[in-house]
């Protein structure tokens, strides 16, 4: 059996969270900037941020270099889940932050599997073949 299309819906599903989160914030990246310097960020780093969750959620829902993006998204999620949402006193941000870890395994599995046969990576030769 083939693993393609599971792999292809994981990576859609999970690259439209940040293509949406990213393109969400191009409204206002000033005011995403100042609450990226609530949790310690420089606000300058905010154009930076928005485009690497567009361009990263991109690269994922194509499958290009997406062992690499899998494992950056992993790490954003982990960093931003514990720089903003960690409050054990708000049981809402500790739920954002559970939301947070739970796409970090996510991500974190892509990054084990890779792509898979319905991919950019797996057209430019660069999908590791999948186990059964």
């Amino acid at each position: 059996m083939t693993h393609a299309p599971i792999l292809l819906l994981a990576r859609i599903l999970l690259g439209l969270l940040f293509v949406m989160a990213g393109f969400g914030k191009l409204g206002d990246v000033a005011g995403f900037g100042g609450y990226m310097a609530t949790g310690g960020i420089p606000a300058v780093l905010a154009w930076p941020v928005v485009l690497f969750e567009i361009l990263g959620g991109i690269a994922l829902i194509v499958g290009f270099q997406t062992r690499i993006a899998a494992l950056a998204l992993a790490a954003f999620c982990v960093l931003s889940g514990v720089l903003y949402h960690f409050d054990p006193a708000d049981q809402m941000q500790m739920t954002q932050l559970l939301k947070n870890l739970g796409l970090a395994g996510g991500y974190l599995a892509l990054w084990i599997t890779g792509a898979g046969a319905w991919s950019v990576d797996a057209l430019r030769g660069n999908a590791v073949p999948q186990r059964a």
